[in-house]
């Protein structure tokens, strides 16, 4: 999957301009230190992944607390950065703060989602994208856990926020995940990846 920057040097938006942003399509975009960057439709099994993953973790918490591939989340970066997780979790706190709102966005003056999914897509930018920047960023943004799904080297990382960074347990095969934010869940890499390739 390769994104596509639409915006030039010249060009930086900032976040009020990417919130005010309207070309008339229903593209999706991230925000990346200022770019405007264009997000193509992901794989048919990584989206089949992301819906059975909220399906699961449903059995345990509210799916209003859920957000599958249509929350916004601000987070630091050199200039204006918005990420658009494949699946959130928010707490409670962040829900109501954004009850009301026109556009599902959370913004560095509200709680942030206590849960972040990505999906790894094939390819070098992907993999730098989801292990490297966004670990950073969302570790900057106090989000609670961050679960890296990589059906390429069939493991998942899940990165637990502790003392202001993440410290990060790979899973393969039948391990249980531990989750703090949803202690309940107890599927295994192999049970979540496997599910990918049916």
């Amino acid at each position: 999957m390769t994104m596509q920057s639409i915006s030039n040097q010249s060009q930086l938006f900032t976040l009020e301009e990417f919130l005010a942003y309207d070309d008339g399509s229903d593209q999706r975009y991230e925000l990346v230190d200022g770019e405007l960057i264009e997000m193509p439709t992901e794989s048919p099994e990584n989206c089949k992944l992301a819906k059975f993953l909220m399906l699961e973790l449903a059995k345990f918490i509210s799916i209003a607390l859920i957000n599958l591939k249509d929350l916004e989340v601000t987070v630091t970066g050199k200039r204006a950065t918005v990420r658009l997780p494949d699946l959130a979790v928010l707490t409670e706190e962040a829900y109501q703060a954004l009850m009301g709102n026109s556009r599902n966005i959370i913004t560095e003056d509200m709680p942030p989602p206590a849960l972040v999914v990505e999906i790894v897509s094939p390819g070098q930018e992907s993999r730098d994208r989801d292990y490297r920047y966004k670990h950073t960023e969302y570790a900057a943004r106090g989000i609670t856990e961050y679960w890296i799904i990589d059906r390429e080297t069939q493991k998942v990382t899940v990165c637990l926020w502790v003392n202001g960074k993440y410290e990060d347990t790979v899973y393969t095969g039948d391990t249980p995940l531990k989750s703090t934010v949803i202690p309940e869940f107890n599927l295994s890499a192999s049970q979540i990846l496997r599910f990918a390739e049916n």
